[in-house]
């Protein structure tokens, strides 16, 4: 059958199931994506077992979980030195220089709104509270003064993406839908930072409902890069990447369904951990995918990831879904000692890569090969399965979420967005079920693929190209010429979403253009640790974590 055939025969069917008509130009082009992935799915025909269930993939993360770190001889962390202003400390510098009592909470938050003030023209912020920050500054700096113990992110400024609800408080979720949505419930993580005496300072900027690559929203104003204002912050957490990079506040929540964490920590330069699926409550979280949908930080370094992600993680019962699993402590594990670890480069992520992202990438090699890393050299296969089910999986899934709105509201969404979710409707269910069948096996397909023994990681570029500019991938203003680069840049970050794997994106360089580079580093299920330890090992031999953007 003709691509143009089966085209016309989907947004039929479309029309006819679900009752959604096609939206507008770029949901055509979206559409008449769908026969190369519909020949793609000849990728997974014959992997399906009579046996695989969806419910397999749990069992398989079980199965292939790294082992709990063991404390290793190394290095300890080298104290920072004095910074010359706040803004320059990292959130564990903060954070212990507040508990030393060098720094008053209060002085933090003040510094922060200081550098928000003067950030406008990067859109990064949505909602400042300021007042109520200044608030809980001083309550956290009476509780030093009387006595009390801190906590290990106490005082310590925080602002996190639109979509981490908190009762009585507005959460639009980027949208014009939910611009005045007040839920009534409060999201575990928020819980767990004040908790962790983390002082939250408001809301950020975000892609709509969480769904493109690179920044742009049509109701807020797009996001911009603090290393060049034309370009993507990457998204869909681009005021999270922006805010840590402009240094106004030491760390924010992002979630990650295909990137979004970790497009915005490549091309903002800063460090961005999704976790392993499962492993951070998503209760009180807004939704776009039920398979791979993550929460986790932006912040400078992977020792700060490491202290964030364990102020957030482990089980919540308000969260089915998450892992019961105990979760180790990762900062513990930063020893620098990667000696004997496999590192493998799995050339499919390789593909059509430009040279001033694999130059970077291969320096980077170089480093965590000085520092005791095998490097190695593979190719997986399964990689085009991969690919193949993850697209049927998350467009589905996004479509089920919105079918409502979808069929009433379309007109509120951006172009883009409308766009990506009209396909989404043309998925049949059985291979949507497929997708979710072979989750289990694929992964340890994967697993024995690419990992070769204890604490081994996979590496590759975050992005396989330079970071765009926000007018080459401003799919609303032409989507048959922008399509491409808009979803070329989260080809190489999807399929961990799919695989449920951790992965933390951090600086390696920069393009030609003088943009971030960034480096990804995945590992087993659960091996959070191991890929922070390798991080952190490879930050305290550079410092493009450390690298300011300009004024």
């Amino acid at each position: 059958m003709r691509d143009a055939d089966l085209t016309r025969l989907m947004e039929q069917g479309v029309r006819a199931w679900s009752g959604v008509a096609l939206p507008n130009a770029a949901a055509a082009q979206a559409l008449a994506d769908m026969p190369h992935l519909v020949r793609e799915l000849a990728a997974i025909r014959g992997l399906l077992r009579f046996e695989d269930e969806p419910s397999g993939f749990e069992a398989a993360l079980a199965e292939e979980a790294e082992p709990a770190p063991a404390a290793r001889p190394g290095a300890p962390p080298p104290r920072a030195a004095a910074a010359g202003a706040l803004h320059e400390l990292g959130l564990v510098e903060a954070a212990e220089a507040v508990a030393r009592g060098e720094v008053t909470a209060t002085e933090l938050v003040r510094a922060a709104l200081d550098r928000i003030g003067r950030a406008g023209a990067l859109n990064a912020v949505v909602r400042l509270e300021a007042e109520r920050g200044l608030r809980a500054a001083a309550a956290a700096d009476a509780a030093l003064r009387a006595g009390a113990p801190p906590g290990p992110l106490h005082g310590v400024p925080l602002m996190h993406k639109d979509m981490f609800y908190r009762a009585g408080e507005v959460s639009g979720c980027g949208s014009a839908i939910r611009r005045d949505f007040r839920p009534d419930t409060t999201a575990t993580v928020l819980e767990r930072l004040d908790a962790a005496g983390a002082i939250d300072l408001g809301t950020l900027n975000m892609a709509e409902f969480a769904q493109n690559p690179t920044g742009h929203n049509r109701h807020h104003g797009d996001c911009h890069n603090p290393w060049s204002l034309p370009h993507c912050t990457g998204g869909s957490s681009s005021g999270s990447g922006a805010a840590v990079a402009g240094r106004l506040v030491w760390g924010a929540l992002g979630s990650d369904t295909g990137g979004s964490i970790r497009l915005p920590a490549a091309m903002c330069g800063v460090t961005g951990l999704k976790p392993t699926q499962t492993r951070v409550s998503r209760a009180g979280v807004m939704p776009l995918s039920f398979s791979c949908d993550n929460v986790g930080p932006l912040v400078r370094s992977a020792r700060d990831a490491a202290r964030l992600f364990g102020a957030i993680a482990g089980h919540d019962p308000r969260d089915p879904t998450s892992a019961r699993r105990p979760v180790p402590d990762a900062e513990a594990a930063l020893d620098g000692n990667i000696r004997g670890v496999a590192v493998t480069v799995v050339e499919e992520f390789l593909d059509s890569a430009a040279e001033e992202v694999v130059a970077p990438f291969e320096a980077a090699l170089a480093v965590l090969a000085a520092r005791g890393a095998r490097i190695r050299r593979v190719s997986v296969p399964a990689m085009r399965a991969v690919h193949a089910c993850n697209a049927l999986l998350a467009r589905a899934e996004a479509a089920a979420i919105h079918a409502e709105w979808m069929r009433h509201r379309a007109g509120d969404y951006a172009a883009h967005l409308s766009g990506r979710l009209h396909p989404g409707f043309a998925v049949p269910a059985h291979l949507y079920i497929e997708a979710l069948s072979l989750r289990g096996p694929l992964l340890r397909r994967f697993c024995a693929d690419a990992f070769e023994g204890a604490g081994a990681l996979v590496a590759t570029p975050t992005l396989r190209g330079p970071v765009p500019t926000l007018a080459e991938t401003d799919v609303d203003a032409d989507p048959v010429a922008n399509w491409g680069r808009f979803m070329g840049c989260s080809v190489n970050t999807r399929p961990f979403n799919y695989l449920g794997l951790p992965v933390v994106s951090l600086p390696c360089g920069f393009d030609r253009a003088g943009l971030p580079v960034g480096l990804q580093l995945a590992g087993r299920p659960f091996g959070e640790a191991a890929v922070l330890r390798a991080a952190d090992a490879f930050q305290r031999d550079t410092d493009w974590h450390r690298r300011l953007p300009p004024a």
